[in-house]
């Protein structure tokens, strides 16, 4: 395990913290107060995933090389590769709880760095999924 920090970011809540306020304002002030505020980690999977959508989706997609700087700038926090062991702990966890493999593997990714709350739209609000608990902070 390398070291890690109290929370994990999925994707989602790092595009509304750097999509601007246009499109879901409520969500982009929740989103920078988390990013200001928490001790956060996030992986690979969610940087790149973090890129792909905010340069495309939106009412205000960012341009290449903003996006680039916010990728710079979340990478230094700590972030976990995708490595074999990765890939193979984020199926048993979609396998286990019936999840979708990227799913499994952002818990998986989570859990390593020893994040014991994930941040994310993308499941169950309150669900733990072993030692890591999802909470939606749009709710």
């Amino acid at each position: 395990m390398i070291a890690g920090a109290d929370v994990f970011l999925d994707s989602n809540i790092l595009i509304y913290a750097a999509q601007g306020r246009s499109a879901a304002p409520e969500k982009h002030d929740i989103a920078r107060q988390i990013i200001v505020s928490e001790n956060y980690c996030t992986s690979g999977q969610v940087l790149a995933e973090f890129y792909t959508n905010v340069i495309k989706k939106g009412d205000r997609p960012l341009g290449k090389e903003k996006a680039l700087v916010w990728v710079r700038t979340i990478a230094k926090k700590p972030c976990q590769p995708l490595d074999d062991r990765l890939v193979i702990a984020g199926i048993q966890i979609s396998q286990r709880y019936q999840i979708s493999y990227w799913d499994g593997a952002i818990v998986a990714a989570a859990e390593r760095l020893g994040a014991k709350t994930l941040y994310t739209e993308d499941l169950s609000h309150g669900q733990a999924y072993g030692p890591v608990t999802a909470i939606n902070p749009f709710l």
